[in-house]
């Protein structure tokens, strides 16, 4: 994977911490997107559209040598997606109603270069133990997680104490799925 230069179009601290995990070495390149999708999309395809948003605002400026990847990720819980949120109170809300409940979190992943691309999604099943609204307030006075979908990190405080059972990959809900990534990197490079 050495001759291609990696790009990744994001400033996330989770995705560069984890893309550096698999021992891929990058640069960070990002690009304000608004992130817009059509209402009539299915939820479960938003990551992956929002993903391929945000790397097509990076591919016209990109050397014939470099591939950028990009990745989305939503919490969908009732069939709706829970965005980042606005600010406490919103991030309060969606934790209650994370309380208790099955979510799925899905990472949409694009990576491509001037002459290809390829794109995936993978899904991890969530099941969150219930929250007091002591712990929902603790956890957003002391995280602020205002930068997150569905308003928490797993890698976090509410992670070790909430998450009773998942099903997928914890990387994905950080927000990047290494093994499929390394693998589709793998593929990408041999192409």
């Amino acid at each position: 994977m050495n001759e291609l230069k990696w790009i990744l179009g994001s400033q996330s601290p989770r995705r560069k911490e984890l893309l550096a995990g698999i021992g891929v070495e990058f640069e960070v390149r990002v690009k304000d997107t608004e992130e817009i999708y059509p209402t009539s999309l299915p939820v479960e395809e938003v990551p992956e559209y929002l993903a391929k948003l945000k790397a097509e605002s990076l591919l016209p400026d990109l050397a014939n040598h470099e591939v950028v990847i990009c990745a989305d990720t939503v919490v969908i819980l009732n069939g709706k997606i829970l965005g980042k949120p606005f600010d406490y109170e919103d991030a309060r809300q969606m934790l209650s109603k994370l309380s208790g409940q099955k979510h799925t979190v899905i990472t949409g992943v694009f990576i491509g270069s001037k002459t290809k691309s390829t794109s995936f999604s993978e899904r991890t099943e969530v099941a969150f133990e219930n929250l007091s609204e002591d712990e929902i307030k603790y956890y957003i006075e002391k995280y602020m997680p205002f930068d997150k979908a569905g308003s928490y990190g797993v890698q976090e405080w509410i992670g070790y104490i909430a998450v009773k059972r998942m099903e997928g990959t914890y990387t994905n809900v950080m927000g990047l799925p290494t093994n499929r990534l390394y693998s589709e990197l793998k593929k990408f490079t041999h192409q």
